[in-house]
């Protein structure tokens, strides 16, 4: 599969912000992620939710990860289907837990 330009351009910028920096660099860098973000039409395709899964930063992101989690949960399939080790970034982790969610014992 193709990865559309605008995945790739948001993607390119790595990881989002965190809420704990407050320098006016982090304010810029915020407001492009947001408009970058906002390009990506969903549905994703499934290269691309993997790809954007990379960009999950440590926190909320200022609001941003939750629309990201949702732009990746677009996607045929589910980018996180085995349980990642504990270390492993939280959003990839949440990832997981709702998709075990899904299929209920």
């Amino acid at each position: 599969m193709t990865i559309r330009d605008e995945v790739r351009h948001f993607c390119r910028h790595g990881p989002l912000p965190s809420e704990q920096d407050d320098s006016q660099d982090a304010d810029a860098d915020l407001e492009l992620r947001e408009r970058l973000l906002h390009a990506i039409t969903p549905p994703v395709n499934d290269d691309e939710a993997r790809h954007l899964t990379t960009c999950f930063g440590d926190d909320k992101g200022f609001g941003l990860a939750w629309t990201l989690l949702h732009l990746v949960e677009s996607a045929p399939t589910p980018p996180v289907t085995s349980e990642p080790p504990e270390s492993a970034n939280p959003w990839i982790r949440l990832l997981w837990k709702r998709y075990r969610n899904t299929f209920p014992a």
